[in-house]
């Protein structure tokens, strides 16, 4: 019998268990990461929730830092014991998409009618682990096209600093690219869940000078301003439609990031806007969303609507982790609980019912 190893599997909605699935054999464009460290996304629970169908039996997740076990024989640059990441996303680079300046896209799957409550195309083809192929909450993950997507982990950076940067920093600093911030700008970040935190500190990085942080937990509150926020609201305690008017003159923010994925905060986020401005959309939507008239200025108001899926590459993680290392963002802080891979059925029910102050949860193999 081939070897095996442990691995978090979708079962049903409602249901990811722990099994024993056959350890990957190796392709001339792989590698087989022994996983050192993961982690859970809130996209890992849409699919616990059947919100987002994946196949049953699928090995979920998508954050992988690990030490690598085996090399294809055609990828060269790396060496079996070189500790890594991946991107969530893992593009092949060489699809129409990919070429023309989506590599997060890499091209579209044929999707089986019924899979996704319709049958077409599944434009999410660069987002492989977990979704089309095995993920990383498991002893080992095969990262496909290998050449293109392990990243180098810097020397002196533990697991948990670059932990974030598969996902949760490169998702959440998209946000904040695709917002078209200036120097100088005024922005708005709409909830301060983990990616939330992160495109708060790519909207400082990227030079705003008066970014707002929305949330209803005072805890998180206070993350965001460490991580860059000089405002925070509390939409349990006012109404924060009016009081970023009000803190902007009535002129509405330059660029508003959407981090939740519900239709109070894409609305909200509509509403703050100035004429010109700029919506960043990064939430994973489980149902229509509407965009009412008046927010929309009828469609006269020269808003920008942006969605994004996180870049993945190696060049993309090397840089997230040269900011890691230099200091100016501190993304270990935002993993607040460690569990081992053996106890992840409880680290699914803590991070989705969201009890005892969790942001990320560390999984360790």
């Amino acid at each position: 019998m081939p070897p095996t190893m442990k691995a978090a599997v979708f079962v049903e909605p409602g249901r990811i268990e722990l099994a024993d699935k056959p350890i990957p054999n190796v392709g001339p464009n792989d590698a087989l990461i022994r996983i050192t460290t993961t982690t859970i996304c809130g996209t890992d629970v849409h699919i616990l929730k059947g919100e987002y169908p994946v196949a049953r039996g699928l090995t979920v997740g998508h954050e992988p830092v690990g030490v690598i076990e085996k090399l294809g024989s055609a990828v060269v640059g790396y060496q079996e014991g070189q500790r890594v990441i991946a991107g969530a996303i893992c593009p092949n680079f060489n699809s129409y998409a990919a070429q023309d300046g989506a590599p997060s896209q890499d091209g579209s799957y044929l999707v089986p009618q019924g899979l996704c409550g319709c049958h077409g195309y599944k434009a999410t083809a660069g987002w492989r682990f977990g979704n089309l192929i095995d993920g990383t909450q498991a002893e080992y993950v095969l990262v496909p096209d290998a050449q293109a997507n392990l990243a180098p982990i810097p020397d002196g950076l533990t697991d948990e600093q670059v932990l974030m940067c598969p996902d949760i920093m490169s998702t959440g600093f998209k946000g904040a690219e695709n917002a078209n911030i200036k120097i100088g700008d005024t922005v708005v970040v709409f909830a301060q869940g983990p990616i939330g935190l992160c495109a708060t500190a790519g909207a400082r990085l990227l030079g705003a000078t008066t970014v707002i942080a929305v949330d209803g937990n005072d805890h998180r509150l206070g993350i965001a301003q460490q991580m860059g926020a000089d405002v925070t609201l509390n939409f349990q305690r006012c109404d924060v439609v009016d009081e970023i008017l009000k803190l902007t003159g009535g002129k509405g923010v330059d660029a508003s990031i959407e981090a939740l994925g519900v239709q109070a905060t894409f609305e909200a986020a509509l509403r703050v806007l100035k004429p010109g401005g700029t919506l960043s959309s990064l939430g994973v939507y489980s149902e229509d969303l509407t965009i009412p008239l008046s927010a929309f200025a009828a469609g006269l108001g020269d808003h920008q609507i942006r969605t994004a899926l996180c870049p993945g590459g190696k060049e993309r993680m090397r840089r997230l982790m040269n900011v890691v290392a230099s200091g100016r963002v501190d993304l270990g802080r935002l993993v607040t609980h460690q569990y081992r891979l053996d106890d992840i059925v409880a680290a699914y029910d803590l991070f989705a019912h969201q009890r005892d102050g969790v942001l990320k949860v560390a999984i360790h193999p």
